[in-house]
C-alpha cells in the first residue's frame, strides 16, 4: 500500500488537461484551490499506515489474498459491509469534508458483479477484464473515480433520441482493437485526485441505444480528454494572503469537474459492457445502492464535525445551558445518527452476489439516502440557529490582521471571557464554511443529489417494498378469505 505521501507524488506524474477560471492549469497538484480535495483525498493512505485504523481501513483481497486498502477491497462478508460506512464516517471526521475515494469503491463493487452476470448470459468476457484491471489497482494501490452521471439534455428522451447524440457518453468509432468513445461525464468528485476512472452507464437502456451501453476504465489523463473545474462558494478565499481563518476549513475539501471525452480510444481489455443493453440498470442499481449506503457514514462523519463545531460557538457564546439551546444540539444528534443507523442497517443485511461479493439491501439503502437529503439540511439549519449572525457578518482575516481595526475587532468580537476572539472567529467561520461555503457542497448538495435526486430512491423504495406482500400480511389478520 502507498503512504500518503506517495500518492501524492504520483499524480505528479499525471498530465491531466485541467481549465480553472478560463485559464489551464499547470500544476494541479499544488494549485491553491484544488489541494485541500487532494489533501482528503490523502488521508484515505495515511489512515491505512496507522495501526489503531488498520481493521477498518485494510482488508485482505479476494483476488491475491494480500493487504490492501479497503477503498480497493470487493466486499466479502456482511462485516465488511458495516466496516465500510465505519471507515467513512470516520475519514468524515477527519475531513470534515468530501475525501472522494467512495465513488470507486461503489463502482468497482457494482461493475465486479454485474460483469460476472453479463458473462453468464451472454458468453462475453467482461468479469475477466475487469478482475485483471482491478488486481492492478490493489496491488499498486491506485486511486479510481467512478463516472456514471452523464449530463443528458433533454429529460425527456432516451440517449439515442438526443438531437445531439454526445449529450450521453457513447461509442462513436469500432475496431478490432477496441473503440472510440465522445460525451461527457458531469459533478466527477476526486477525478483530479486519480489514476483511473471507471465509467458507467448513467441509466437503464433498451434496445437502440446498444452504443450508450459501454462501462471502461482508462487514465484520467488519456489522449482526449479535457476537464473543467467546477465552482464553489467561496472558492477563491483560497488564494487570499490571510485565509487561515477565512476558509474555515483551510486543509481539507473537495472538487467537481465535467469530464469530456473526445474520440477517447478505449482497448478491448478495458471494456466492462459493450452494447449488453439489458445490464446497464444492473449496474445502475448497484452502483446507486452502494453509494446510498456510502452516505450514511461520509455525511455522518462530516455532521459530526458539525455538531462538534455549533456546540463550541454556543459554548463560546455562554449560552449553551439555555434549555432551547441543549434541546437544539440532541435534536442535531438525533438526526446524525439516524442516518447512521441507516447505514449499518442496510449493511448488515447484505447478502453474497453470484460473484461473490456482497450487496447491500437495496431497499434500505435507498430509505438511508432518503434520510440524508433531508437529515443534513436540518442539522444545517440548527448550526446556522445557534451559531448566530455573527457567522456570516464577522470582518475579514485581513481586517484581524490590519493594526488599524484589530483592536475593534478583538473587543467587539469577545464572546466568553475566557475564550480568544480568534479562536471564536475560527469556529464560526468553520460553521458558515460547511453550512454555505466550499464544504457545504460536499455536505448539502451532494446529499441531496449525490447517487441520484429524491425521486431516484423514492422509485427504488416503490419497486422494492414488496407491497404485495404486506397486502397479504392484512388479509390474513382481517379474515378477508372468510368473506365470500
Amino acid at each position: 500500500m502507498m503512504t500518503s505521501e506517495q500518492y501524492i507524488e504520483s499524480l505528479r506524474g499525471l498530465n491531466m488537461k485541467l481549465y480553472k477560471f478560463g485559464e489551464i492549469v499547470e500544476n494541479i497538484v499544488d494549485d491553491p484551490i484544488v489541494r485541500p480535495s487532494l489533501n482528503s483525498f490523502a488521508k484515505t493512505y495515511e489512515l491505512a499506515q496507522d495501526p489503531q485504523y488498520e481493521d477498518l481501513m485494510t482488508a485482505t483481497s479476494n483476488l491475491t489474498g494480500k493487504k490492501i486498502n479497503r477503498f480497493t477491497h470487493l466486499h466479502q462478508s456482511t462485516d465488511d459491509l458495516i466496516k465500510k460506512v465505519k471507515m467513512q464516517r470516520l475519514l468524515g471526521q477527519k475531513t470534515a469534508a468530501c475525501f472522494q475515494r467512495c465513488v470507486g469503491m461503489d463502482a468497482a463493487n457494482a461493475v465486479y458483479s454485474s460483469t460476472y452476470e453479463t458473462d453468464e448470459a451472454c458468453g462475453t468476457k467482461y468479469h475477466e477484464n475487469f478482475v485483471k484491471f482491478w488486481t492492478k489497482v490493489q496491488d499498486e494501490d491506485l486511486a479510481v473515480d467512478g463516472a456514471m452521471t452523464d449530463v443528458k439534455g433533454d429529460r425527456g428522451l432516451s440517449p439515442s433520441k438526443q438531437a445531439d447524440p454526445d449529450l450521453f457518453l457513447h461509442v462513436v468509432e469500432r475496431t478490432p482493437e477496441g473503440v472510440y468513445v465522445t460525451g461527457a461525464k458531469a459533478h466527477q468528485t476526486g477525478y483530479l485526485n486519480s489514476h483511473y476512472v471507471l465509467v458507467m452507464p448513467t441509466i437503464s437502456m433498451r434496445p437502440g441505444d446498444e452504443d450508450y451501453a459501454i462501462s471502461f476504465a482508462c487514465p484520467t489523463d488519456a489522449e482526449g480528454i479535457t476537464l473543467i473545474l467546477g465552482r464553489q462558494s467561496c472558492d477563491t478565499r483560497k488564494t487570499e494572503q490571510f485565509n487561515n481563518i477565512d476558509v474555515g476549513n483551510k486543509t481539507y475539501g473537495g472538487h467537481e469537474v465535467l469530464v469530456i471525452f473526445d474520440h477517447v480510444f478505449i482497448p478491448n481489455d478495458m471494456i466492462f459492457l459493450n452494447g449488453e443493453v439489458q445490464f446497464a440498470g444492473m449496474i445502475v442499481e448497484r452502483f446507486a445502492g452502494y453509494h446510498r449506503q456510502s452516505y450514511g457514514g461520509c455525511k455522518v462523519g462530516v455532521g459530526d464535525v458539525l455538531i462538534g463545531a455549533t456546540q463550541l460557538a454556543v459554548e463560546m457564546a455562554g449560552c449553551a445551558k439555555a434549555s432551547h439551546v441543549k434541546d437544539k444540539i440532541i435534536e442535531m444528534n438525533h438526526l446524525n445518527e439516524t442516518l447512521y443507523a441507516c447505514g449499518i442497517a442496510c449493511s448488515s443485511q447484505g447478502a453474497p452476489t453470484k460473484a461473490g461479493n456482497y450487496l447491500i439491501d437495496l431497499l434500505l439503502a435507498n430509505v438511508c439516502k432518503q434520510n440524508v437529503t433531508r437529515f443534513p439540511y436540518d442539522i444545517a439549519r440548527l448550526a446556522q440557529d445557534l451559531a448566530g449572525g455573527l457567522m456570516v457578518t464577522q470582518p475579514s482575516e485581513a481586517d484581524y490582521r490590519n493594526p488599524a481595526t484589530h483592536d475593534y475587532i478583538e473587543k467587539y468580537l469577545k464572546g466568553v471571557d475566557s475564550v480568544p476572539t480568534e479562536q471564536r472567529m475560527r469556529v464560526l467561520r468553520l460553521v458558515e464554511n460547511m453550512t454555505m461555503g466550499t464544504a457545504a457542497v460536499g455536505y448539502l448538495p451532494e446529499s441531496m443529489h449525490g447517487a441520484g435526486s429524491p425521486q431516484a430512491q423514492r422509485i427504488m423504495i416503490s419497486r422494492q417494498a414488496n407491497m404485495e406482500q404486506k397486502k397479504a400480511l392484512a388479509k390474513v389478520i382481517a379474515h378477508l378469505d372468510e368473506v365470500k
